[in-house]
């Protein structure tokens, strides 16, 4: 395999060099650094079981070796190095599988070890989503996530991965992660503080992550990493879980962020040791139970787990000086919530008890229900799903809500050419038309949108900023 030009400064590795456990060689750890990361991909049990998914891609030339901390990860080779890029497969387009380095996968596997069943979950930092979306399907879409992203911009992606891979179960905040604490004081069951951090373990996808790198730099890290597991700690109420996390190596960013948690509360803090979380986690455990993954020890990035459980009540903060402002939807209940769902229905759109209908204007929203004691307490950048618009001859069923609630009602095949069609945004042709007006058209068995029957055409409904150009998936990788 290729080496990387990495570039490495001599302070951060006379510093790796001293926090490098004995059982580990240096040298180990410079080549590992040096060579390429390997493609992971996880499979989204929300929509197909890891047995199908396995079936369904066994036709193409993939090398997928599990990823021993998650039952849904694997790493990725494929013989054709000018294969379709993993983004444009017909899988990953339907949002069968996400593609997240494995190392990530470690945080939520920790979150949900011993059989902690959360209802309600905060992602302190989500964007782009691939834990946000690890957790949904751990919760089965279930229950409600808090997905919090301080970066404007990234809460656009944050939102169409969690739309991709049909997650109905998530509300987006746009907030510095410091004003959780006093916000929501006690209010979730669990929470992941995958913190901002130097990027230490990510040499191995960015040759020149440490560019800028300096000891004087992580320390301004490390402080407002105090600051934001502090206000995480004081989010999670009483017997709730915490896991901490970084991409990054050096051990004040680490380790010391969390002893330090555990002296300002020492009665409050347990930490619970990760070393059984998978077979050999004990290679990268600490002395105090967390997870330190140099790159070396499962080729992957460096990263950094810890997993930490609220024994009791802390002081509150002082309450949050921000104005909310005024909730600008309602329920939606009696006639108009009965008509909604009957015309949903009979589009092939269903949900349980655990969404509610809201609205707006003329818009109709599925809102979690774990998430309504939070209405008022905070300003929400989005809710739920967008179901539908409502206008003089009815519903425009939502492109969101069409991948999240199709089931195997009102459906219509695409072949391989027509679904490559529906992707680019074109109208399909196909040899005959579905019965209905409007159909969930499918490819593989699984949703891509709504379209409505023209004629001997099917309109196309897939929106505009999603359509794709360039190289799609058909006949693609494929050994048959």
């Amino acid at each position: 395999m290729a080496q990387n030009s990495v570039y490495l400064p001599e302070q951060f590795l006379a510093q790796m060099r001293e926090a490098l456990p004995s059982h580990l060689s240096f040298d180990d750890f410079i080549a590992a650094c040096q060579r390429p990361l390997r493609r992971s991909i996880r499979v989204n049990t929300l929509k197909i079981s890891v047995a199908d998914f396995l079936t369904l891609v066994s036709p193409y030339r993939w090398q997928l070796t599990p990823v021993p901390w998650c039952e849904e990860g694997f790493w990725i080779e494929r013989e054709d190095d000018d294969a379709l890029p993993l983004g444009s497969t017909a899988e990953h387009l339907s949002g069968l599988f996400y593609i997240q380095e494995a190392s990530s996968m470690l945080p939520v596997a920790a979150l949900f070890a011993d059989d902690n069943a959360p209802e309600r979950v905060m992602d302190v930092a989500a964007a782009p989503g691939s834990k946000t979306t690890q957790i949904a399907a751990r919760m089965g879409n279930r229950g409600a996530i808090l997905a919090n992203e301080f970066s404007a911009s990234r809460v656009k992606v944050l939102h169409a991965n969690i739309s991709r891979c049909g997650i109905h179960n998530v509300a987006l905040t746009h907030f510095d992660g410091r004003v959780f604490g006093a916000a929501l004081p006690e209010a979730f069951d669990a929470i992941l503080l995958d913190a901002p951090c130097s990027g230490e373990g990510v040499v191995r996808k960015d040759p020149d992550a440490l560019k800028n790198w300096s000891t004087e730099s992580n320390l301004d890290i490390a402080a407002t990493q105090r600051e934001l597991i502090d206000s995480a700690f004081h989010a999670l109420r009483p017997g709730g879980t915490l896991v901490y996390s970084t991409c990054t190596l050096n051990r004040d960013e680490n380790e010391d962020v969390c002893l330090w948690l555990k002296a300002q509360y020492p009665d409050a803090v347990e930490i619970l040791p990760l070393n059984d979380l998978f077979d050999t986690a004990k290679e990268a455990v600490t002395p105090e139970g967390f997870l330190h993954v140099f790159p070396q020890i499962y080729d992957c990035e460096g990263f950094f787990v810890a997993r930490l459980r609220k024994t009791r009540a802390i002081d509150p903060l002082p309450a949050p000086t921000f104005r909310v402002g005024k909730f600008p939807f309602t329920p939606l209940k009696g006639r108009e919530a009965a008509q909604a769902e009957t015309a949903a229905g009979k589009v092939g759109l269903n949900w349980d008890d655990s969404l509610r209908l809201w609205t707006r204007d003329k818009e109709i929203w599925l809102f979690p229900s774990h998430i309504e004691p939070l209405i008022g307490k905070v300003r929400f950048s989005r809710l739920g799903i967008r179901l539908a618009e409502v206008h003089n001859k009815g519903y425009r069923w939502q492109h969101e809500a069409v991948i999240a609630l199709a089931g195997s009602e009102n459906t219509f095949a695409l072949t391989h050419q027509e679904a490559e069609e529906w992707y680019r945004g074109r109208d399909v042709y196909p040899e005959s038309t579905p019965q209905q007006d409007e159909a969930i058209v499918t490819y593989q068995g699984y949703p891509l949108g709504l379209a409505k029957k023209v004629g001997s055409r099917l309109k196309n409904s897939y929106p505009r900023e999603l359509v794709r150009d360039g190289r799609l998936f058909t006949g693609n990788d494929r050994t048959d």
